[in-house]
């Protein structure tokens, strides 16, 4: 088993062990569940850097990231730093993240919210809502065109924005479907962990142009974005750069600042 059906195999597992404790009403009682949320789509296409930022502690690639950063104090540092959002991990055995960081950071900034997870069920959606989420990931390599349909139409219920992930053609052309919003190219390969951001070119053209155009991961200099933005990307997710410092916040602000020059 390569590392991707690995997590998909204990998500599955965990998910199920869930359900078996709390009820999908539980969730759609919870106060956050009634919030209106915020649109990542309109923040990107007013956004000068385009940057979604990521908290994440560890994750397959990197057993350790950073291990003392505090959620809440990170999502203000980016709120300040003029991100466009904010991506969170919220799997534990993998990435060190829960879903109590997603409530911590929306407690604590106006951004949009990525739950960063490696959604199977539709009840992590209904998590997702209910702690706090403005948008979701479906990963496209795990999900069936079937499942892509089902999950981001129930997103769309829930006002929640789908962020589907690709990593080839072949992903890309199974999922196109109207209950998606953005479409995010993964660099990294997740079967060898291996980066490339000529996968983000290679596909820009076949991403139809009503879905914004994401790029993710191995992105650590604003060569890169300015590079990428001439092949219609206007998001870029950005992780690992930010969080190997100390001071994810003001790296993200720095970033910007050199962006924007």
């Amino acid at each position: 088993m390569n590392i991707l059906d690995k997590i998909i195999a204990d998500k599955r597992k965990e998910v199920e062990l869930k359900k078996s404790v709390i009820t999908f009403s539980q969730l759609e009682n919870s106060k956050l569940f009634e919030r209106k949320t915020i649109s990542i789509r309109q923040k990107l296409k007013n956004s000068t850097s385009g940057i979604i930022a990521e908290f994440k502690r560890r994750s397959p690639s990197k057993s350790m990231i950073n291990q003392t950063a505090n959620v809440g104090d990170v999502a203000v540092g980016y709120e300040k730093a003029g991100v466009a959002g904010m991506s969170v991990l919220t799997d534990l055995k993998y990435f060190g993240g829960s879903l109590e960081d997603l409530i911590i950071a929306r407690a604590s900034c106006d951004l949009p919210l990525l739950r960063k997870e490696f959604i199977v069920d539709e009840f992590q959606i209904l998590e997702a809502k209910s702690s706090g989420a403005d948008f979701i990931l479906l990963i496209a390599a795990v999900l069936t065109k079937e499942e892509i349909k089902t999950f981001s139409e129930l997103a769309k219920q829930l006002d929640l924005e789908v962020l589907l992930e690709v990593h080839n053609r072949e992903e890309l052309e199974k999922s196109i479907m109207p209950s998606l919003d953005l479409i995010g190219v993964n660099n990294r390969n997740l079967k060898t962990m291996e980066v490339d951001l000529g996968t983000s070119k290679s596909l820009a053209e076949f991403i139809p142009n009503e879905y914004v155009k994401i790029s993710e991961s191995g992105i650590s200099d604003v060569d890169s974005i300015k590079e990428l933005k001439n092949y219609g990307f206007q998001g870029f997710l950005i992780g690992e750069n930010f969080m190997k410092t100390e001071n994810p916040g003001e790296s993200a602000r720095k970033f910007i600042q050199n962006l924007e020059r």
